[in-house]
C-alpha cells in the first residue's frame, strides 16, 4: 500500500509579505529535498482539492468563515492580527491546505494508502473555532477528524502535536468531546502563552522549558503520550506535523534534529500499528528554517516507510 503526498500549487500562492516566516519557499524547499532524496519515486502524490464549506463547519462558526472568505483583498496583503496577514491567493490556499487533511482521511479508510502527509499552507492548530492567529485560518487538523468522525463512523481518533508552539486552537475546538484525544509537546512559555495548568479530560498538554533537547523531548513523549496513546486505542492518528523546535529554528528554542522527528514518528507508527491498521494522516504545521524544515521532513517520511 503507497504512502501519499498531498499538495497543490494553490498553497504557493499564499503569502504574508516580504520577509514573513510563512514563506511559499517552505513547500518549494520540502519537494526539492523528496526528489534529491528520491523519496518522491517512493511516494504517490495527490492534488488537495477544497474543502467543503459543510466540513469547514463541522469546526469554525459559519459567521466567522464567511467574514474571513469576504476579508480576501483583492490586491495587495491585509492584515488579520498582529502576525496573520492575507493575499489574493489566501482564500484558496486555505481551502485546499483544510481538504488536504480531508482527502488524507478518506486515502486511508478507504486502503488508497498506508500513511498520508499533507505538504500544505496556511497551516492551522492556531485557528480557533472563530479565530484566526499564528499564521492560521482554518484549523486543518480538526476539520480532518470531524470529517473521519462524521464520513467515516470513527469513535477514536488521536491528534498528536509536536509543533514547538501550543496547538490551542484544536484544544479549543477538541477539548472536552471524548471521541478525540489530544496531544501537545511545546515551549512554555512561548506563543500563544497557552496549555499550562487544567485542561478537558481528552487533552495532554506537556509544557517544556527552552532549551529542551531530544533526549528530553523523547522522554516526554514515552511518559506522557504513548501509553496515553495505547490505552485510548485510536482508530486513527493525525498528526499536527510542526518542525520549529529544530535547534536551527529561530522561532523558538528547543534543540531537536532531524532524527528525533523520525524517532517520534517511528513511535507513532508502532502506535498505529497496534491500533489502527497502520493509519496516520500528518499534515505540515510550522518549521520555518527551509534546509532543517526539508531535512525533518524527509526523516518523518523516511520513518513512514520503514514499516
Amino acid at each position: 500500500m503507497t504512502i501519499a503526498i498531498i499538495s497543490h500549487p494553490d498553497c504557493g500562492a499564499h503569502q504574508a509579505g516580504t520577509h514573513h516566516p510563512e514563506d511559499p519557499l517552505r513547500l518549494s524547499f520540502i519537494n526539492d529535498r523528496l526528489i534529491a532524496s528520491g523519496l518522491s519515486m517512493a511516494v504517490q502524490e495527490f492534488d488537495a482539492p477544497e474543502a467543503t464549506r459543510e466540513q469547514i463547519l463541522r469546526v469554525h462558526d459559519a459567521a466567522y468563515f464567511d467574514a474571513l472568505l469576504a476579508k480576501v483583498p483583492a490586491n495587495g496583503l491585509i492584515w488579520v492580527d498582529e502576525d496573520t496577514a492575507m493575499n489574493p491567493g489566501t482564500g484558496q490556499a486555505m481551502l485546499r491546505a483544510a481538504g488536504a487533511g480531508v482527502l488524507g482521511v478518506d486515502l486511508v479508510m478507504e486502503g488508497r494508502a498506508r500513511q498520508v502527509f499533507c505538504a500544505v499552507r496556511p497551516p492551522g492548530h492556531h485557528a480557533g473555532r472563530a479565530r484566526a492567529m499564528g499564521f492560521c485560518f482554518l484549523n486543518n487538523v480538526a476539520i480532518a477528524a470531524y470529517h473521519a468522525i462524521e464520513a467515516h463512523g470513527l469513535s477514536r481518533i488521536a491528534i498528536a502535536d509536536f509543533d514547538v508552539h501550543h496547538g490551542n486552537g484544536t484544544d479549543e475546538i477538541v477539548g472536552g468531546d471524548p471521541r478525540i484525544l489530544f496531544l501537545s509537546t511545546f515551549e512554555h512559555p512561548s506563543y500563544p502563552h497557552s496549555g499550562f495548568g487544567a485542561c478537558a479530560d481528552n487533552v495532554i498538554n506537556v509544557p517544556l522549558p527552552a532549551g529542551t533537547t531530544g533526549s528530553e523531548f523523547r522522554d516526554a513523549v514515552r511518559e506522557r503520550w504513548l501509553g496515553a496513546l495505547d490505552d485510548f486505542a485510536p482508530q486513527l492518528i493525525l498528526v499536527s506535523a510542526g518542525f520549529d523546535g529544530h535547534q536551527a529554528d529561530i522561532m523558538a528554542n528547543f534543540n531537536l534534529r532531524d532524527e528525533d522527528y523520525g524517532w517520534v514518528t517511528r513511535e507513532l507508527m508502532a502506535v498505529a500499528h497496534r491500533h489502527s491498521a497502520g493509519r496516520i494522516v500528518s499534515m505540515l504545521e510550522g518549521g520555518y528554517h527551509l534546509r532543517a524544515l526539508a531535512g525533518s521532513v524527509e526523516a518523518h517520511i523516511r520513518a513512514f516507510l520503514e514499516y
